[in-house]
């Protein structure tokens, strides 16, 4: 077989089983365009993010999820239904509100989700924002005009700082400071060792950036007690604080107390379409609201979000515990499918992890690794890893990928895991011999 016929047969193969798993393969995609398609469709994944979905796929499955807690509420009238998540259905409630008018400026369902968030943080209040980063904004320029100071200490890898384009300071005016530049949140001792007053200390739970860590619950309880002791506020940015209670052995509402305001997402965990909420004293709330409504943030009409964010709560937030248990699992697999392959420098950090999504390291480059991704996929339907990256604190070379633990990834045992990893490895290691082209 000459080398055209090798190649021709390989992509005919390729293309069966893409036919197979419902993927229709477009030339001139990218390869990270190709890889998210093939992610949707791959029969085996560790999790499968509703970004990865189609439009249609993503209103069906809201459509059905709803449609399920609905008929649950149903049933409850008739006093027979079990093991349901929503509390509301097994009260026999009607638990989104279906049959009332749509919400104008925030009233019907996102007045639902509101109380639901601030019950679920024990909180007198919650508001609903259409980002994190406006939420966060608007929490921390209410706290400065309270304390009398604009400086707000936050981890350098925070989000504000990497991902907002110096929103903080441009939009509202605020200044950041750094307790330390350690991979992972500041104790108590940097907390009192800062120079300067500040009055805001911002922690994020996790840090994503530095690997999705958290610090211990009497750690976090001491930091939180430094800031007192400075007369500063303490907001929690708690895009992932959702899966972080695993980790500390606490509810939602005994972590939220910690703070004088907390942000939460709906659409990183619990899938949702879009949309944060801010919970803090009503008095505070009140005046983020107006602050929300100034920042553009009082939109017409949001029930399809905030109907997405109940689900949510409904049907993932009881399932994350379950996801961070299957994450260590994974973690530990992977390091021996590493093992066995000898990638040579790697990393899976943290050993065992704090949430359900921890992150991987390899010694390729990062589009090397998004073809070995494809490949995998396309091939065998497996895939392990999604997307992989670089960041400016890795050397050349070297490249990194989130891993996230969902409801697909309990179906994997650690053999599997392990197997897979492997595989991944070797294929890696192949085609780096081969110069690493471009996934054909």
């Amino acid at each position: 077989m000459t080398e055209a016929e090798a190649e021709a047969a390989g992509t005919a193969g390729t293309m069966e089983i893409s036919e197979q798993n419902g993927l229709e393969p477009g030339p001139a995609e990218s390869t990270k365009a190709r890889l998210s398609r093939t992610l949707r469709a791959s029969p085996r994944v560790l999790s499968r993010p509703g970004a990865h979905n189609t439009v249609r796929g993503r209103l069906d499955q809201l459509l059905t999820q709803v449609s399920q807690v609905s008929e649950a509420a149903q049933v409850s009238r008739t006093g027979d239904i079990g093991g349901q998540d929503d509390q509301n259905a097994r009260d026999g409630q009607d638990p989104y509100g279906l049959d009332e008018r749509v919400d104008l400026y925030g009233d019907g369902v996102v007045r639902r989700l509101e109380e639901r968030v601030a019950g679920l943080l024990g909180t007198e209040a919650a508001a609903f924002f259409p980002t994190g980063t406006m939420a966060q904004q608007v929490a921390l320029r209410c706290w400065a005009a309270r304390t009398g100071n604009p400086t707000v200490a936050l981890h350098p890898l925070a989000h504000p700082e990497l991902h907002e384009r110096g929103a903080f300071g441009t939009v509202s005016g605020l200044r950041t400071i750094h307790a330390t530049r350690r991979p992972r949140l500041p104790d108590p001792e940097e907390i009192h060792a800062l120079e300067e007053p500040f009055g805001t200390l911002m922690l994020e739970l996790p840090l994503r950036e530095a690997g999705f860590v958290l610090p211990t619950w009497e750690e976090l309880t001491a930091t939180v007690e430094a800031a007192r002791e400075r007369e500063a506020v303490v907001h929690f940015d708690g895009a992932r604080l959702w899966e972080s209670a695993t980790h500390f052995g606490r509810p939602l509402s005994e972590i939220a107390a910690l703070a004088d305001s907390v942000y939460v997402s709906f659409y990183k965990s619990l899938e949702g379409f879009g949309g944060a909420a801010l919970a803090g004293p009503q008095s505070l709330i009140e005046e983020a609201t107006a602050w929300r409504h100034r920042y553009g943030g009082q939109i017409f009409q949001q029930f399809p979000t905030a109907l997405s964010a109940l689900v949510g709560l409904d049907r993932e937030l009881p399932r994350l515990p379950s996801y961070v248990a299957q994450a260590r699992v994974v973690a530990e697999a992977v390091r021996a499918g590493f093992g066995r392959s000898d990638p040579g420098w790697w990393r899976v950090h943290p050993g065992v992890p704090h949430t359900h999504q921890f992150k991987v390291w390899l010694p390729w480059p990062p589009e090397l690794l998004d073809e070995v991704s494809l490949a995998m996929a396309e091939e065998t339907g497996t895939a392990l890893f999604s997307g992989w990256h670089t960041t400016v604190t890795d050397p050349p070379g070297i490249a990194a990928t989130e891993v996230t633990l969902g409801a697909p990834g309990l179906e994997w045992t650690a053999a599997q895991v392990e197997s897979a990893a492997a595989e991944f490895v070797t294929r890696a290691r192949e085609r780096g011999k081969q110069g690493g082209g471009p996934a054909r």
